[in-house]
């Protein structure tokens, strides 16, 4: 492709293409990260981390999906509004740099989900390697593994707008109580996790293999999570749901009349 730019959010998937891009491309490899408030500031901090490690060509930039009701009103494609402020601004450095190709982390497993994001970045013409290649996300921790990457176990991640049920609007205190919560949850040594937010309650997901650890923390979580301003704090006894939020939505085809 002889020069790309790969966005980069610090998850094993984007991480496992700019680590290859950097390897094959060197310097003409530009790794993008979007440091916006909807990432969790320890990810933005593991990419600059990893690009010191990995020697990236790398840049820390803002995109501007806060700013745009389209995104704030969280509707079901929030997604969509949020990947197009990024593609947008990935867009703009490439035409002004004269780079080609965008490159994302998307994975074959990313398809079969409600990712409205997948639109936005073919508006844009980005390309998928690992999903074009035919990786699974199996597929990514397995080769991340024999690269030896630091991060080839990081649990999964999402940005933290997806903390917030569809249709409740969202704003940088929202978020940055979620995230404060679930930096909670980090200290206490649980793996894999999200606070959902749900107004003045905190319904926490959680592995069932850690549920216990909550309870015989449950003081402790209850205290600190309605410091930072929730009235509720509950335990969802489902388990941890990567997309949880997405369960109910009905998907639509279109039927030509």
């Amino acid at each position: 492709m002889g020069r790309v730019i790969v966005a980069f959010s610090g998850g094993v998937d984007s991480s496992l293409v700019a680590y290859v891009a950097n390897r094959e491309l060197k310097h003409d490899a530009l790794i993008v990260t979007s440091g916006s408030k909807s990432l969790k500031r320890d990810d933005l901090t593991l990419t600059e981390t990893l690009a010191e490690q990995w020697h990236l060509n790398h840049r820390v930039i803002v995109t501007d999906e806060l700013s745009k009701d389209s995104y704030l009103k969280n509707p079901v494609n929030r997604c969509f509004h949020c990947k197009t402020s990024l593609y947008e601004a990935l867009s703009d450095i490439a035409e002004n740099e004269g780079i080609q190709w965008i490159l994302n982390g998307t994975n074959r497993d990313d398809l079969q989900d409600h990712r409205p994001g997948l639109v936005a970045a073919n508006n844009f013409n980005v390309v998928s390697p690992l999903s074009d290649a035919g990786f699974s996300k199996a597929d990514v921790r397995a080769v991340a593994e024999f690269l030896n990457l630091e991060n080839a176990q990081k649990p999964q991640a999402a940005c933290l707008s997806s903390r917030v049920p569809y249709g409740t609007k969202i704003d940088e205190n929202i978020l940055d109580r979620i995230e404060r919560a679930e930096n909670c949850l980090a200290e206490l040594g649980f793996t894999q996790y999200r606070v959902r937010h749900h107004g003045d309650v905190a319904r926490l997901e959680l592995t069932p293999e850690e549920m216990e650890r909550a309870i015989a923390n449950k003081s402790f979580i209850d205290d600190q999570l309605k410091a930072f301003g929730y009235r509720f704090v509950t335990l969802d006894l489902a388990g941890f749901r990567s997309g949880s939020l997405n369960e109910g939505l009905v998907k639509t085809v279109s039927v030509n009349s």
